[in-house]
C-alpha cells in the first residue's frame, strides 16, 4: 500500500506526486522524493525499483522480509534493515523497517507493524533546516523513532521481571516462576537480536569513512548509535538478572525438596524406633519373661510411646518436623 510520496526542495514541501511522477523530480537541484509503503506488493516494489534504479539485490531483501538488522552500502545508496517490536502479555511482536536512501531518494517500507511514521515526517516538516540537509537528516530520523521505540519494550519487560521476583519466594510457586522467567528470557533474546547487529551497524555511521549519504548528519547517528548502546546495556543487564532468578527458583525448590525429605527421614527413623521394640516382643520364644509379666503389654506401649515421642520432640527442635 503506497502511504505517501512527496517531493521536498530546499527543506521545503514541493509536492504530492504519483509513484510514475518521480523520475521528473529526481532531476531537480537540492530535490528528494520521500515514499513511505506499508507491506508493499510485488507491483508497487517493481515501479520504485525502476523509479530509483535500486539494486535488484536489496529489493530482494524487502520483498522476502526477515531480514536481521543491517545497514548495507550500494554505491551511492543505503539499504537499512530494522526490527520493529511490539510487547503483549504473552508475546513478543516483530515487524520490519526496510530503508533506501540515496542522495535524492528515501524509500521506507513498514512491514508487519501497526507502528507507522507519520509522526516522523510531521517532525521532519517542522523542522525546514534539518530537512534541508537531505536524505540523511530523514534517514536519521527514521532510524531515531524505531530506537526511540525500544525504550518502552525494554521498560515493559523490566517491569514483568520486577512482577515475578516479587514472588520468587513464594512457597510452592517455583515451577511458575521458571516458566514465566524462561518466557521473559526469550522475550529478550529478541530484543537483543534487534538491537546488537544495529548498533554494530550504526557505528559505521559516524566517525572516519561513512557513506556520502550520513557525510553532513554524523553527529545525529553517533546519537542513536548511543542509544541503542544504553538498550544494549540494559538487555545484558536483564539477562543476567533472569540467568539469576532462574538459579534462585531452582535453588528454592532445591531446598524445599531437602525439607521433605528430613521430614520423611524424621518419621521414618521414629517409625523405626518402634517397629524394633514390636520386633524384639514379636518373637515365638519360649523362655520370654514379659510374656508372662501381667504388666508387660501396658509398659511395651509406655516404653514405645515414650521414646517415640523423645525422637519426635529432637526432631521438632532441629526443625526436621
Amino acid at each position: 500500500m503506497l502511504l505517501n510520496c512527496v517531493a521536498y526542495q530546499n527543506g521545503a514541501k514541493l509536492a504530492v506526486l504519483p509513484i510514475e511522477e518521480i523520475s521528473d523530480y529526481l532531476q531537480r537541484p537540492n530535490c528528494f522524493v520521500w515514499v513511505s509503503l506499508c507491506d508493499a506488493n510485488d507491483a508497487e516494489l517493481e515501479k520504485v525499483q525502476k523509479e530509483f534504479d535500486l539494486h535488484d539485490l536489496v529489493v530482494e531483501d524487502a520483498r522476502h522480509g526477515h531480514q536481521r538488522p543491517k545497514i548495507e552500502e550500494y554505491d551511492e545508496s543505503l539499504f537499512v534493515a530494522m526490527h520493529m517490536l511490539e510487547v503483549t502479555d504473552s508475546n513478543m511482536e516483530v515487524g520490519e523497517a526496510h530503508i533506501f536512501v540515496g542522495h535524492n531518494f528515501i524509500l521506507s517500507i513498514r512491514n508487519r507493524s501497526e507502528h507507522n511514521f507519520r509522526s516522523v515526517r510531521e517532525r521532519c516538516e517542522r523542522e525546514p533546516d534539518l530537512l534541508r540537509l537531505g536524505t540523511g537528516f530523514v534517514l536519521y530520523a527514521l532510524m531515531d523513532r524505531v530506537v526511540d521505540r525500544y525504550f518502552p519494550v525494554i521498560d515493559e519487560l523490566e517491569t514483568q521481571l520486577e512482577t515475578i521476583e516479587e514472588h520468587i519466594f513464594d512457597k510452592g510457586a517455583a515451577r511458575v516462576n521458571i516458566e514465566q522467567l524462561y518466557e521473559l528470557k526469550r522475550k529478550v533474546a529478541v530484543l537483543k537480536h534487534a538491537v546488537a547487529p544495529l548498533m554494530e551497524a550504526a557505528g559505521k555511521l559516524h566517525g572516519g569513512r561513512v557513506p556520502p549519504v550520513c557525510a553532513t548528519t554524523q553527529e545525529y547517528f553517533r546519537d542513536v548509535h548511543d542509544h541503542l548502546t544504553r538498550i544494549n546495556a540494559g538487555v545484558d543487564a536483564m539477562r543476567d538478572t533472569i540467568t539469576t532468578a532462574i538459579m534462585v527458583c531452582q535453588s528454592t525448590v532445591s531446598i524445599e525438596q531437602n525439607v521433605i525429605n528430613k521430614q520423611l527421614a524424621a518419621w521414618a527413623a521414629i517409625f523405626a524406633i518402634a517397629t524394633v521394640f514390636t520386633g524384639i516382643w514379636g518373637m515365638n520364644f519360649q523362655h520370654m519373661p514379659e510374656l508372662q509379666w501381667a504388666y508387660g503389654y501396658p509398659v511395651a506401649l509406655f516404653i514405645i510411646v515414650v521414646v517415640c515421642g523423645v525422637l519426635y520432640l529432637r526432631f521438632k527442635k532441629s526443625d526436621w518436623l
